[in-house]
């Protein structure tokens, strides 16, 4: 689980989690941080929407693009490893082979221990769950009106193309699964144990609820 990074640097395990937006990246973090003790989530939207919000709106287009994201991520997460004791846990969507190297391959030659992992589902299948996210039922409605269609649905045929490819392996196909199941084989294929999942069906999906709401954005 530790690397040695030069003479005395220890760098721990992070897990990427990737996958198309509303494809359960968050929630499977969060229930993997809840049964992993010492483990901790990191967002990068966090920087991505901090950046969008310096810049006058005209300007505001993907933060993924900006180069200043990129290194921001590389850097915040680098930070983390080597001061925090556990693992760090990072759901985000990357589809750009470009940004791919320069985020996860770059935390990689600076020694860190990256797993990446890509949610992938069928089509309906996210749509489905992007209804389900609460101010997300209006997504049925926003995918047949053009232009004002919702910006997760619009970028869902290119992540779910682009997230087959192999440099995005390995990939987990979540259709019949569930969050904890789909977090206990992301676990076993990073050689970890998570501490056994013992809530019922119901708190489950109200944790899950508050969980999504807490990561609604309006930027």
């Amino acid at each position: 689980m530790t690397r040695t990074a030069g003479a005395a640097t220890v760098c721990r395990m992070l897990l990427w989690i990737n996958g198309p937006f509303g494809g359960g990246k968050t929630q499977t973090a969060f229930e993997m941080r809840r049964r992993l003790p010492g483990s901790v989530v990191c967002d990068p939207e966090h920087i991505g929407f901090g950046l969008r919000r310096t810049l006058p709106p005209g300007l505001r287009t993907d933060f993924r693009d900006l180069a200043a994201w990129r290194q921001g991520v590389v850097e915040v997460l680098d930070l983390t490893l080597r001061g925090q004791g556990g693992v760090v846990l990072v759901p985000m969507t990357v589809t750009d082979a470009g940004h791919f190297e320069e985020t996860v391959g770059r935390l990689r030659e600076r020694g860190h221990d990256v797993r990446h992992f890509t949610l992938l589902a069928a089509r309906e299948t996210v749509l489905r769950r992007l209804r389900e996210r609460g101010p997300g039922q209006l997504l049925a409605h926003a995918a047949r009106t053009g232009p004002r269609e919702n910006w997760a649905v619009r970028q869902l045929d290119h992540c779910l193309e682009r997230l087959r490819e192999p440099e995005f392996a390995e990939h987990l196909w979540t259709d019949h699964s569930t969050v904890p199941r789909t977090a206990d084989r992301i676990a076993a294929l990073a050689g970890l144990t998570l501490a056994p999942n013992a809530e019922g069906p119901l708190r489950t999906r109200l944790r899950q609820v508050r969980v999504g709401l807490r990561h609604i954005r309006f930027d």
